[in-house]
């Protein structure tokens, strides 16, 4: 569906953003494939768990590296960095994969 001067329009707002009491929190990227988007989840809970643990057991470094394996998942997500739908799909991709090599590559 094109709009009267031949764009294309973008993802509707209830698309791009997701609210949680009245804060708006960004959706995954609805083009990355199943699989990719549940590896880069896999890591991102593993991040989130990493946050908790390292909390409780008060070791800082390893709050900042929990935090960074959260960072990078986000950002493949499209849930952080630049706005998913301002970026052609390709693009998209290849920050996905990007950032799924780096979070396997840092192990558990």
């Amino acid at each position: 569906m094109s709009t009267p001067g031949g764009a294309v329009p973008g993802p509707a707002e209830d698309e791009r953003w997701l609210v949680v009491d009245g804060r708006r929190w960004r959706r995954t990227d609805p083009s990355l494939p199943e699989d990719l988007v549940a590896a880069l989840t896999s890591h991102l809970g593993r991040g989130r768990s990493g946050v908790r643990n390292a909390k409780r057991d008060g070791d800082a470094k390893a709050v900042a590296a929990a935090r960074e394996r959260v960072d990078i998942a986000k950002h493949g997500l499209g849930e952080r960095g630049p706005y998913w739908w301002h970026e052609p799909e390709t693009d998209r991709l290849r920050r996905a994969r990007e950032a799924l090599r780096d979070l396997d590559a840092l192990g558990d």
